[in-house]
Parts: structure tokens; sequence; C-alpha cells
């Protein structure tokens, strides 16, 4: 008798991308709103960590899967942000102007802090795309130098 095999988390992937092919088909017909770009916002966020682990992962067997999927992951990082700055060029429940691109300030969001979730989110993925993608300066700081090896 064999033992079964722990689930694996494809179920639930195979979940989310029917729930956004559901979505799709039936929401198509009306235009989006923050609620929406919020909850696709999310989306794109998880998609973007669980291709930052396979990208970790494949990368070191596979030179070039890992390169391709290293690519999926900045564009899905630039696709979240896009979705970020749409979320701030629609209007807002309670008026009718359009809040200004980028601007995550809770004094200036006059919906306040429930619907700065996405800012959040936002914020905490481009800090870890700029800590993952930019070099570490390892000039001195105030003019010490490092000991010799």
């Amino acid at each position: 008798m064999t033992t079964p095999s722990p689930p694996d988390g494809l179920p639930f992937l195979r979940a989310a991308t029917a729930g956004l092919r559901h979505h799709s088909r039936t929401g198509a017909d009306r235009s989006a709103d923050r609620t929406h770009l919020d909850t696709l916002h999310a989306h794109l966020t998880a998609l973007h960590q669980l291709l930052d682990k396979l990208t970790a992962t494949t990368r070191p067997p596979h030179p070039a899967a890992g390169r391709l999927l290293a690519t999926a992951h900045t564009r899905i990082w630039q696709a979240g942000a896009a979705v970020h700055d749409a979320f701030h060029t629609l209007p807002t429940s309670t008026s009718t102007s359009t809040a200004s691109g980028g601007d995550c300030e809770p004094r200036r969001l006059p919906e306040g802090p429930p619907f700065l979730t996405i800012c959040h989110r936002h914020l905490a993925t481009g800090h870890v795309v700029r800590r993952k993608t930019t070099p570490a300066d390892h000039t001195p700081l105030h003019g010490h130098t490092a000991p010799a090896s």
C-alpha cells in the first residue's frame, strides 16, 4: 500500500485560474472600479511571489528556464505597478475627481486606510524588488576602510 502524496498548491492555483477566467467572462462588460483593481493587484502580487520562488529554485539546475521565469517575474511586477497606478487614477466613491497617480498617503485619499491595502502591498513588493535587483553598495561608510583579508 502506498502512502498518498501530500497535497501541493496546484489545485489552489487551478482554482484561482478558474476564478479569474470566470470573472473575465462574466465581468468583462463593466468598467474597472477600485475594488476590482485592488483584488487584481492582490492576484498579481501573489503571482509575483510565486514566480520569485520558482525562479530561485529553477535557476540553479535549469539556467535558461530560470532566466525566462525571471523575465516573467519582472513583467508581473510591471503589471502590478500599472494596476496600482490605474487604481489611483480612478475616481473615488466619494468624489468624481481623480486622485493623483501613485499617491499612497492616508491624508490625501478620501476613503482612508481601508483602501490603502493596495498601497501597502505595492510598497512592500517594491521594497523586495529593489532589495533583490539593486546591487549592494560595498563602499566604506564615513571614510573607514574594510580590513584586508
